[in-house]
């Protein structure tokens, strides 16, 4: 069986290491007429290629990007940052969550209208190329899924089901994941082809362990962003579901980018702006993607998780993931 990729199909058995969420570029809509900042597509290219080479030394070989569509998904830069750092990137499609997403044009389109989107960017290309996304995004915002997100999610599952690629979801705080589910299991959508997002914002077992226990992947996939959950809170959370005999359903990843354009608007101080513009220019900031081998995996040695289940959540989890 082949998995989609930006530069074309490869075989499941080639994916081997694989982080499930992660980003090249990011731009959230308008950050474009934001004159304080300028976009060098050439220097940042450099910089994409460099960052995902240290990847591939780590023996790191695919590069999951669930970029939304509205959030400055661009394959061409893709395509080329893949071509030249030798790493598998696979592309999505599918809308972010209402309160930061969803264009107005596509908040009007009937359900299938949103579908038919879905399918053709997976089935022909994205952006007029033959660039085509190997998985469906999914978001939702909290503490509720809205109207607009549930036309969005049902769309999603339409398209799942007529292209068979699988649905990776974003949740905001770790919450409205069995939501996801119970919506996608009304629509005949299998859980097991569906990893619930930025589950280890939520820090309590009994939510990963319900998410697991019917079927679908626990996205531990925010490593590293102390300001949304404690590390330790984390690997506590990945051992305790280990333990209860779910390594099968464990998804590790750090959603981190190589370019955020415009300001960081998480950030709300101009201090921080500033900090954060400062660390930009001397190319501190953005962190690495290393951190998740060089931090939080030994982490989780220290607590007795050995390099075997290790190996299998982050090669044999995403492969299963693409394909049963």
């Amino acid at each position: 069986m082949n998995i989609q990729t930006v530069l074309g199909p490869v075989p499941v058995d080639r994916l081997g290491k694989t982080l499930m969420h992660e980003h090249v570029f990011v731009s959230f809509p308008g950050a474009e007429f934001d004159p304080r900042y300028t976009f060098d597509r050439t220097a940042f290219v450099e910089l994409a290629v460099s960052r995902l080479k240290e990847l591939v030394a780590l023996g790191v070989s695919t590069f999951v990007d669930p970029c939304p569509i509205e959030l400055g998904r661009d394959v061409r830069l893709l395509a080329e940052v893949s071509e030249r750092s030798g790493m598998h990137i696979v592309c999505a499609t599918g809308f972010y969550f209402e309160a930061m997403g969803i264009p107005p044009y596509w908040r009007h389109a009937s359900v299938e209208e949103i579908a038919d989107l879905y399918v053709r960017e997976i089935e022909q290309g994205i952006d007029g190329t033959n660039i085509r996304a190997g998985l469906l995004k999914c978001s939702t915002g909290a503490p509720q899924i809205s109207e607009l997100e549930r036309r969005c999610l049902t769309a999603a599952s339409i398209a799942q089901r007529r292209t068979g690629v699988p649905i990776l979801t974003h949740t905001e705080a770790g919450q409205c994941g069995p939501d996801q589910q119970d919506l996608f299991e009304s629509q005949g959508v299998p859980l097991n082809r569906c990893l619930i997002g930025h589950s280890c914002g939520n820090p309590d077992h009994a939510y990963h362990l319900g998410i697991a226990k019917r079927g679908s992947f626990v996205g531990f996939d925010r490593i590293g962003n102390v300001r949304r959950q404690s590390d330790d809170v984390r690997v506590d959370n990945v051992v305790k579901l280990i333990e209860a005999g779910h390594a099968e359903r464990v998804m590790l990843s750090q959603d981190r980018y190589c370019g955020w354009r415009g300001k960081f608007f998480y950030e709300t101080s101009e201090e921080g702006t500033r900090a954060i513009d400062a660390a930009r220019a001397t190319g501190a900031w953005p962190p690495s993607y290393t951190y998740l081998f060089d931090t939080f995996i030994p982490m989780l040695r220290a607590r007795g998780v050995p390099q075997t289940t290790i190996d299998a959540i982050l090669t044999d989890n995403p492969r299963r993931f693409f394909t049963t």
